[in-house]
């Protein structure tokens, strides 16, 4: 039986990576977004899959987004929480409305939709739930306070979330990337990037499809032992 997989993000960047391979292991997948309809739709027809609208800073939206795949397929295995927002600047002119932006779509999305899935996940006794933080959740990043800060809270939630749900046959696992070339960071600029790019060890940066493949081995029989952890590709930029 095919395992059924919901991508938060999964209309581009590292969610639509991550709904390619999963799809290429197997897994019928369900691609959550917010507002790209278009590419959303675009890519689950390619996929065979289906798309499906929500804000994941709203609780009910999750829920309800949650109902619908359990509606159509009677099960969930795997959520991949890709869904993310970045803000840049100085922290004392960041207004309480990017704030809150960040904050609910990066911490309290992740909480929300790993909560949507617990009770169908915990009746099966297995699932797989992957969170998707940053390096700068790690270390924290200058002019990325509130996204550090959101990406720290998205590890702490996955190590305590991980010993809660154990004994229930599910795992959680985070990864944890560093500078990946998508939509997220480009308005960096090309000479930011480059200088990135020399930065990092492995001297490029990361792909969406790097990333896809630590999601893909953590939702695998080979991950099967694996819980509480974080796994950051980032080419060595932050160890």
């Amino acid at each position: 039986m095919e395992k059924v997989a919901l991508i938060t993000g999964g209309s581009r960047g590292i969610g639509a990576a991550v709904a390619r391979r999963l799809r290429e292991d197997g897994c019928q997948v369900v691609l959550g977004y917010e507002k790209s309809q278009a590419q959303a739709e675009e890519l689950a027809r390619e996929l065979g899959g289906t798309a499906l609208q929500a804000d994941v800073s709203h609780p009910a939206q999750v829920r309800a987004m949650v109902d619908s795949v359990l509606e159509k397929f009677c099960q969930l295995d795997i959520l991949v929480c890709a869904a993310g927002v970045a803000w840049q600047g100085l922290t004392q002119d960041m207004t309480w409305e990017d704030y809150r932006r960040v904050m609910g779509v990066d911490l309290d999305g992740t909480f929300f939709c790993c909560q949507a899935v617990l009770p169908q996940m915990i009746r099966q006794r297995s699932g797989r739930i992957v969170t998707l933080s940053s390096m700068w959740g790690q270390v924290g990043g200058s002019c990325e306070a509130a996204y550090s800060a959101a990406k720290g809270g998205v590890i702490a939630l996955t190590k305590a979330l991980s010993k809660e749900v154990a004994p229930s046959g599910l795992t959680v696992n985070c990864v944890s990337p560093g500078v990946i070339d998508t939509d997220m960071v480009r308005p960096l600029g090309a000479e930011t990037l480059a200088d990135l790019a020399e930065e990092t060890p492995l001297g490029r940066l990361g792909t969406p499809e790097d990333v896809a493949a630590c999601v893909s081995f953590l939702c695998s029989p080979a991950g099967a032992f694996l819980t509480g952890q974080v796994i950051a590709p980032n080419g060595g930029l932050v160890m």
